[in-house]
């Protein structure tokens, strides 16, 4: 199963709804392992190090980081961008499906949108 971090900008109802429908789902977030105020670029470094796919609502910065961190050579585990507007129940869904059906390494060094369409 798929190891998920949730940044600060990611919609609590998310992360609740996540956890209500499946309560071992290996969700952190960034801001309860000391990252509060971290730039992305710490954020990302952290979850490659942790192995865990950054879910995230920054479609504005956190993507230009993460492929930055590809053209470097540096791991990068992925980032799952979810527009904050998209429908919470339909991004749990997929959420979910994800975290079920993709192998660990799965999406190293992509950038997925979530809802799938």
């Amino acid at each position: 199963m798929l190891r998920f971090a949730a940044d600060e900008s990611l919609s609590s109802k998310i992360i609740d709804g996540l956890l209500r429908r499946k309560p071992d789902l290996d969700l952190v977030r960034i801001q309860d392992v000391g990252l509060r105020s971290g730039d992305d670029p710490s954020i990302l470094a952290w979850a490659a190090q942790e192995g865990r796919l950054v879910l995230t609502h920054d479609v504005s910065t956190m993507t230009d980081h993460a492929y930055e961190r590809v053209r470097e050579n540096l791991p990068m585990p992925g980032v799952v961008e979810i527009p904050q507007s998209a429908p919470i129940g339909v991004v749990i869904e997929d959420l979910l499906i994800l975290a079920e059906c993709s192998k660990s390494g799965e999406y190293e060094g992509l950038v997925i949108y979530v809802p799938f369409k």
